[in-house]
């Protein structure tokens, strides 16, 4: 049955990121310049070192060069880079996400020789998933409970030309990692149906640019892919879609990695918020034994613990698909029940942080304005939690999609 205690090796490999973190991300993260909305740069000098301890490649399994790491492991390692800075840990819990997807499980040996050597071999090399299209609309309200409309955001289209390679036309917005990655991953509409294309950052006619819509309201680095008459070759198709490449494992259960780094936030204001309280005197005592301050930090507590235990056990679940089909586990959709309740209960724990530091929790040199917005953008990111409601609720009722 589900178990909290870590294993000697999960524990190792926290307290190696922990300290990562408070050595090297949050000195960088937390400079006044770094906490202004509009600042999303990334050190690069903090995001090579990352990737030299693995943090790349933690999902990999070892026989492509990576650790192996199972999902809860991979959502511990979430929680503690967002702890530290929300878009490093974006960008490389993405990279280390896609890289299991694709180099285990989609492409084939041919592609897999191809790409995964220098994929394994350069810390600078990350991937990215193009798949939103301009203007598309994934909401669930206009089709509750009923079958799933046909796809229309596959507007990018590929065909062969006389040569036998792909001539790929048109744009994909917000694609997480696009001002980094060397390898895109893209949805296209090909004559056979659906399909999905590796393209290299360098195949002609792809132009990566800044984002035209939603500006610094995301988490990571994004930017909007344009591909004109751009020259994939033939062999570069994967054999069946990608799907959604950070949605869900081999047996269909969703890895709550969004909403480990949700956590990370949250717990970045919270210790903030206990750390400012157990140093601030007011009235001859610290603040942090005045009722008041002391009750609002046990609230964050309590909503913490609770948001991390729904988010290991549905990360726990997707590593043990044998305890949903014996019943041990209810069959619900675990990962999005820990979305909601995780969105809401952090926004509320920064909120209630940045309360504890009173008007100082206002200030644009302040790192809880930082936090507030974040757990905002997780609240807000998507559909939002009122779509992931109706998710929910379809499932309690047994509704399948078509």
């Amino acid at each position: 049955m589900y178990n909290l205690q870590l294993s000697a090796e999960q524990r190792e490999i926290r307290d190696t990121v922990r300290d990562f973190v408070a050595r090297e991300v949050r000195p960088v993260a937390l400079k006044a310049s770094r906490l202004e909305a509009a600042e999303r740069r990334l050190p690069p000098e903090v995001l090579t070192t990352g990737s030299r301890m693995g943090l790349r490649t933690l999902a990999l399994s070892e026989d492509s060069g990576g650790s192996g790491a199972d999902n809860l492991t991979a959502c511990i390692v979430a929680e503690e880079l967002a702890a530290g800075d929300v878009d490093l840990a974006h960008t490389l819990v993405h990279t280390s996400a896609l890289a299991h997807v694709l180099f285990d499980r989609a492409m084939n040996a041919e592609q897999r020789a191809r790409f995964l050597p220098d994929f394994v071999e350069y810390d600078d090399y990350h991937l990215a998933y193009a798949e939103r299209e301009p203007g598309a609309d994934t909401a669930l309200g206009a089709h509750y409970h009923r079958a799933s409309a046909p796809d229309p955001a596959a507007k990018t289209t590929a065909r062969r030309a006389a040569g036998g390679e792909w001539i790929v036309n048109g744009v994909k917005s917000l694609v997480v990692n696009a001002p980094l990655a060397r390898l895109f991953a893209v949805r296209v509409q090909t004559d056979a149906g659906i399909g999905t294309l590796l393209v290299p950052r360098d195949a002609p006619g792809l132009t990566v640019r800044e984002p035209q819509t939603n500006r610094g309201f995301y988490h990571g680095i994004c930017g909007d892919v344009v591909l004109e008459d751009c020259k994939v070759p033939a062999a570069n198709l994967l054999d069946a879609p990608a799907g959604d490449a950070l949605a869900a494992d081999p047996n269909g259960r969703c890895i709550p990695l969004r909403q480990a780094m949700n956590i990370g936030v949250g717990r970045a204001a919270y210790e903030a918020a206990l750390d400012y309280a157990k140093l601030r005197v007011q009235g001859g005592r610290r603040i942090v034994e005045h009722q008041a301050i002391g009750t609002l930090l046990a609230e964050c507590a309590i909503r913490l613990q609770v948001a991390r235990c729904a988010v290991w056990q549905a990360a726990w679940a997707s590593d043990h698909p044998e305890a949903i089909e014996d019943r041990s586990v209810d069959d619900l959709p675990l990962q999005s029940i820990a979305e909601v309740h995780t969105a809401e209960a952090m926004h509320r724990v920064a909120l209630d942080a940045a309360d504890v530091f009173g008007a100082m929790g206002v200030m644009r040199d302040m790192p809880l304005t930082k936090y507030v917005r974040d757990a905002l953008i997780f609240l807000h990111s998507g559909n939002g939690v009122a779509d992931t409601r109706l998710r929910i609720a379809e499932a309690i009722a047994g509704h399948q999609r078509g």
